[in-house]
């Protein structure tokens, strides 16, 4: 992690969940982070943690709603003005409706598709041209997936979600082809977690909170930290070295 220290990086979902955990990681090894969500109290207040804790990096929150895309570009244009652009993306946020294909209302499915795919198909290509106008040729574009998309759940309320993680899946994969295209040794990487205990569950049962917290109580679950643990490792990786797609879960899991 030594070479990232000083450097930009960009964290999507940054206010809670392994977003949190991943900003805090990376401050922690030194590195400047823009960490963006609709609502930047909570980063503010992991800012203000961070720089009491003595970490040599800095956490900078930043309001964006990624389901706009002047949003989005409002955003890449202050980091340009501002720390001269971005060598690590990490496409953290992402959202869940409980919408299933028989009965769902078309509004969830689109809002699932503006931030779960379309945002983050943004971010990378602003990412990309900001390090290409630069000349960094190591750069790094890190897509959090979810094992949704690798394995169609027998859940009705996931099969749409699970239809734009298998969309990231795909994204991951052609945009490693486009960058070795390029010509560039900018890398591209999928982190695949299972269920991770965060507040992901809550805000897609919102209106039945037992019926959350029944999730994470049913089956063993990762910690929003062993994701971030999971990014460090991926950025600790030679620059020669591609990991194309981590995926984690439990020891305990058996599927």
């Amino acid at each position: 992690m030594e070479r990232w220290k000083g450097r930009v990086a960009l964290v999507t979902g940054a206010s809670v969940g392994i977003g949190a955990a991943v900003a805090r990681a990376l401050v922690q090894q030194g590195m400047k982070v823009v960490g963006c969500a609709r609502n930047v109290d909570k980063i503010e207040k992991l800012a203000a943690e961070c720089q009491s804790a003595g970490y040599t990096g800095i956490l900078i929150p930043y309001k964006c709603d990624l389901s706009n895309e002047e949003e989005i570009l409002s955003m890449f244009s202050a980091i340009k003005t501002l720390y001269q652009g971005v060598d690590v993306c990490i496409n953290n946020a992402g959202l869940s409706h409980n919408e299933p294909l028989l009965s769902g209302r078309t509004d969830g499915w689109r809002n699932m598709i503006d931030v779960n795919v379309l945002a983050l198909a943004i971010c990378t290509r602003e990412s990309y041209q900001s390090m290409k106008e630069r000349n960094v040729d190591d750069g790094h574009i890190i897509n959090i997936n979810s094992m949704a998309g690798h394995k169609v759940m027998a859940n009705a309320d996931e099969h749409f979600y699970g239809a734009t993680k298998y969309a990231v899946t795909a994204l991951t994969e052609g945009l490693r082809q486009e960058l070795r295209e390029a010509k560039t040794h900018i890398r591209a990487t999928c982190i695949s977690p299972g269920i991770v205990e965060t507040e992901f569950a809550f805000r897609h049962h919102n209106s039945d909170p037992e019926k959350a917290a029944a999730v994470y109580e049913s089956i063993k679950c990762l910690k929003a930290e062993d994701i971030a643990s999971a990014v460090r490792y991926v950025l600790s990786a030679p620059p020669h070295v591609q990991i194309g797609d981590v995926q984690l879960r439990p020891v305990e899991q058996v599927s």
